[in-house]
């Protein structure tokens, strides 16, 4: 059969050429979005008289009917159809006859196809969105459980000072609300609907675009046509958001893993998110997490390649375009999985809390709440307070303590001027707690925060 396009061509593609261009073995995903665009298209041809109602009636009841053998299975997939609108338009004309090439009045492939992808991509960010949420609560309900639980904070992966775990958690709620809140800013943005634009300079027949627009959701039509065909931001968008989140994804699946070991011992992953060895039968493997961190490299690619395709090119549309699709789909469905299987993943944990505070009494935690101390209580400059505390490690050290367990009179021995209510500051619980400014580990301060996320989670 000739191509649709082709009455000035004398010879047919060759088979390499048909192999080499078609798009149709992965744009099919756009077939819903496909056949939505056209419903509405259709729809306005009819109601400004460009073609009758009657002719209106039947197209649409034929869209329907290929959306249904789609989704049953049963419509045949042709590489020689090129694209999933060219392969979908070809079955209206069988279904309804000579009718059917009137569908195409008034658009071009570059206007339906910057539609149906822009559809996708609005939809799919409505859905990743929605997986967020559901990570952030899961992660919020952890928190919960643990704003009384110690965990050592770390700087440079060394001790530092002591927090919460619960407070841990609660950064990464941050990062991926504003992953949220990226993915909802980009749906405002690119609520623009390119349908009626043509190849690129609109069309002479009277169309309604604002009427295309509203049926298919858009806020409103996009503002220049030969911007619209070749616009691709906003799957670049996408793919920034969703390495951005993996950017998230992959820090906690970092510290997820380095948690599980033996030297940590700080969470165990449950069976059912676990793989073992097929030589070492005593191997507990962190799997889902590693492969959480990897997927990362996978879908910065993604964003690069996308990059690198749109960098050079002319307007309007051009062939090179076609590679837009591949690595949002891949990208789009990487992170589908990914945010439903680590939310599954720490919904199951369990959290070591005996090991978490252990590990608190490794690396002097509390030195720099004597450091305070010095300075506060006892009028101390602070670089000498530094020095004293200095002292003082070194003196822990010594006797192979942790420096939270000093006796008081250990402690006047470096300096006469300390007194008995250091040991408060020592504490590693009160240390925690006294960190009580806003954003700050203090329990009652986590417990505030906790609050403004779930206000927020009922507010969006």
């Amino acid at each position: 059969m000739a191509k649709m396009w082709g009455g000035r061509f004398r010879e047919t593609t060759s088979n390499l050429l048909d192999q080499f261009n078609a798009s149709i073995p992965f744009d099919r995903k756009l077939y819903r979005e496909d056949i939505q665009g056209s419903i509405a298209h259709v729809a306005m041809l009819g109601k400004e008289g460009i073609i009758p109602n009657d002719e209106v009636d039947r197209l649409i009841e034929a869209l329907e009917i290929v959306r249904e053998e789609i989704e049953r299975g049963d419509f045949q997939f042709n590489i020689k159809d090129e694209d999933i609108h060219m392969a979908i338009e070809k079955r209206v004309t069988e279904i309804v006859g000579d009718i059917g090439k009137k569908i195409h009045t008034a658009r071009s492939r570059n206007d339906q196809v910057a539609t149906d992808f822009r559809l996708y991509v609005q939809n799919k960010s409505k859905s990743i969105s929605k997986q967020i949420v559901e990570l952030i609560e899961t992660l919020v309900h952890l928190a919960e459980q643990h704003t009384e639980t110690l965990i050592p904070g770390m700087t440079h992966l060394q001790h530092a000072q002591p927090t919460n775990f619960g407070y841990h958690l609660l950064a990464y709620v941050a990062m991926f609300k504003r992953d949220y809140e990226r993915f909802q800013s980009s749906i405002e943005r690119n609520s623009i609907s390119p349908l009626g634009c043509g190849a690129l300079a609109g069309t002479p027949h009277q169309i309604d675009r604002d009427y295309t627009s509203q049926m298919l959701g858009f806020r409103e039509p996009s503002l220049n046509c030969l911007d619209s065909v070749s616009d691709r931001d906003f799957a670049l968008e996408i793919l920034f958001n969703i390495s951005m989140l993996f950017t998230h994804i992959s820090r906690l699946s970092e510290e997820l893993i380095l948690w599980s070991s033996y030297e940590f011992q700080f969470i165990k992953f449950s069976d059912s998110y676990s793989t073992g060895s097929s030589i070492m039968p005593q191997k507990k493997n962190p799997d889902v997490a590693e492969l959480l961190r990897a997927k990362s490299g996978r879908v910065f690619g993604n964003l690069i390649s996308l990059l690198v395709v749109m960098k050079g090119l002319p307007l309007a549309y051009n062939k090179d375009m076609q590679e837009d699709k591949e690595g949002v789909f891949d990208s789009v469905e990487t992170a589908e999985i990914s945010l439903e299987i680590l939310k599954e993943s720490i919904r199951t944990l369990e959290v070591q809390k005996e090991n978490m505070e252990k590990a608190c009494k490794v690396g002097h935690l509390t030195a720099t709440d004597l450091a305070d101390y010095l300075v506060k209580s006892c009028d101390i400059p602070f670089r000498e307070a530094h020095f004293i505390t200095g002292r003082a490690v070194a003196k822990a050290e010594e006797l192979g303590i942790d420096i939270s367990e000093m006796k008081l009179e250990d402690l006047q021995e470096i300096d006469s001027r300390i007194e008995k209510d250091v040991l408060e500051y020592l504490s590693l619980r009160n240390s925690m707690n006294s960190r009580n400014s806003q954003g700050g580990t203090a329990t009652a301060e986590t417990k505030r925060q906790i609050e403004k996320i779930k206000e927020w989670l009922e507010n969006i």
